[in-house]
């Protein structure tokens, strides 16, 4: 029988989390749209984050696009996301790009959010979107590197 030492077991004990993300992980891929309950950006209008206004809630009417409902404000918005949903579809995903600048993926708020360079950029918190705020140039980069790994 192996006696183990406090170190040891305290060891074994800090690495069985990262063991457990390793295993989920290697189990199942991420969906490529974070949609809560099948619903991207809670709900809010990604067109209308183009004209200044910030989250404005949908359901006027809706599309469905890369397995999650997206939710548009009006018809006219539902029409321009149609014909060109990457223009407006939020970058990584809609989840948090700043979580994805440093290699994880992070749910995220509409409340916190970032046009940059004519793309749409989500946070998970008002604090994660000052510290995306600080490089967002660098944190873009270093985002797209890792976004290829991130999914699963």
């Amino acid at each position: 029988m192996t006696n183990l030492t406090r170190r040891a077991t305290f060891g074994l004990a800090l690495a069985a989390p990262a063991l457990l993300f390793t295993t989920r992980r290697a189990l199942a891929a991420e969906p490529e749209i974070y949609a809560e309950n099948g619903i991207a950006i809670d709900g809010s209008d990604p067109v209308a984050y183009f004209a200044g206004n910030g989250p404005v809630a949908g359901g006027a009417a809706a599309l469905s696009w890369k397995g999650a409902s997206w939710q548009f404000s009006d018809a006219r918005n539902a029409a321009a996301f149609e014909a060109d949903p990457k223009a407006y579809a939020p970058q990584f995903g809609g989840y948090c790009a700043y979580a994805a600048s440093r290699g994880y993926l992070a749910p995220t708020i509409p409340e916190a959010w970032t046009i940059h360079d004519g793309q749409l950029f989500l946070n998970a918190s008002l604090r994660a979107r000052t510290l995306w705020l600080r490089d967002i140039e660098g944190n873009i980069a270093k985002g797209r590197a890792n976004w290829p790994g991130i999914l699963g």
